[in-house]
């Protein structure tokens, strides 16, 4: 074996936790800091949440064409927002849901411990959520109440599906369909 060989053997056994989806969550962190510190928060959360918009649009796109519907149903919208985060590894069920809103509750985020204290990285969240439910029901808006990034034990949010009172008194960001 040559020592170019031995090298690079004894350097691929190190114990280093690095892999592509450590990596990733580490680059979408360190981007979001990055804008959040030169932009400032409010700038930084509206740039993750274009990406956030073009992201939703390809994700109901992909639910509607498998259930073979050209719009969801308020029922199938919730489970579609909480199935869609099972699937990149977050914990989100439903709290309450009801004509007017669906209010879920997440034990972890997709994102692991790399979105603590960086609040703008859950505006993908935010806006999945909010261009799923508007393209299919006409309007949402969307509140993060608790969030993990913000150092809660845990999500609460809140995608109201009509303007009344509660939706036009939620701090939150409003979708329409397109």
């Amino acid at each position: 074996m040559s020592l170019s060989q031995e090298v690079q053997n004894s350097i691929s056994q190190l114990d280093i936790s690095l892999e592509r989806d450590v990596f990733m969550r580490t680059l979408i962190r360190e981007l979001s800091g990055t804008l959040q510190e030169i932009v400032g928060l409010e700038e930084a959360s509206g740039f993750i949440s274009v990406v956030g918009q073009v992201m939703g649009d390809q994700i109901n796109n992909s639910y509607k064409s498998a259930l073979q519907v050209s719009n969801l149903s308020r029922e199938q919208v919730a489970q579609v927002l909480v199935d869609l985060k099972k699937r990149i590894q977050g914990d989100f069920y439903i709290i309450e849901e009801d004509d007017e809103k669906i209010v879920l509750g997440n034990r972890v985020c997709p994102f692991g411990e790399k979105v603590i204290g960086r609040p703008s990285m859950c505006m993908m969240t935010s806006n999945v959520f909010g261009s799923i439910t508007a393209s299919n029901l006409g309007y949402s808006k969307v509140e993060l109440q608790e969030t993990i990034a913000q150092g809660a034990s845990g999500c609460r949010v809140v995608v109201y599906l009509k303007l009344t009172e509660d939706a036009e008194e939620a701090d939150g960001r409003e979708y329409f369909k397109s």
